[in-house]
């Protein structure tokens, strides 16, 4: 049985780690063991971390993800990832690419995300001490057409979670089993 893969994509700071890791332990203590999480800082700093942040980087970043993420769907393992993925021309690729692809647009003003920042990383962007920073020198490109957006400004973490727990078992994506829900 082949996997899926649910990328969570949006500004920096807009929550995705947040709500990925959410599913993630969810699904654990569903008793789901073949699931795993790629997020996109952590994936930075072991896969791809000769990359730099142009647009040529980020998109093999993206693609080096999304090739990780198909090679363990192919082996039945579920994949979460969390990934800014600024680009809506690789994102789409991926979303071809894959057997099955739920994108969740994690949606949030670029002011509300500065707020959030606790590494401080929108401080130093506006004083040009960071490159090609998504939000602020760099585009984010909305997706036209995700399976579940999320407005993480006005929905609390808890009925963010509720709302993309509902869109996954509506899409049959997660079945409900028992206490749990699983695959």
């Amino acid at each position: 049985m082949k996997g899926f893969t649910i990328w969570f994509t949006g500004l920096p700071c807009s929550g995705k780690t947040t709500l990925a890791t959410l599913l993630y332990d969810h699904v654990q203590k569903g008793g789901m063991m073949n699931v795993e999480l790629l997020d996109g800082d952590v994936v930075r700093q072991y896969l791809t971390r000769g990359l730099g942040f142009t647009k040529e980087d980020r998109d093999e970043n993206i693609r080096r993800i999304g090739w990780l993420s198909r090679l363990l769907n192919k082996h039945g393992i579920n994949v979460i990832v969390a990934a800014i993925s600024p680009y809506r021309a690789v994102r789409e690729e991926q979303k071809k690419l894959a057997d099955i692809f739920f994108e969740v647009y994690v949606k949030c003003p670029v002011a509300i995300c500065e707020r959030r920042d606790v590494k401080g990383m929108y401080k130093k962007a506006r004083r040009g001490l960071m490159q090609h920073f998504t939000g602020v020198d760099d585009p984010y490109e909305e997706p036209l057409t995700p399976d579940l957006a999320i407005e993480t400004d006005t929905c609390t973490i808890d009925e963010s979670f509720m709302a993309l727990q509902t869109s996954l078992l509506e899409k049959k994506i997660l079945v409900k089993s028992g206490e749990y829900d699983h695959v």
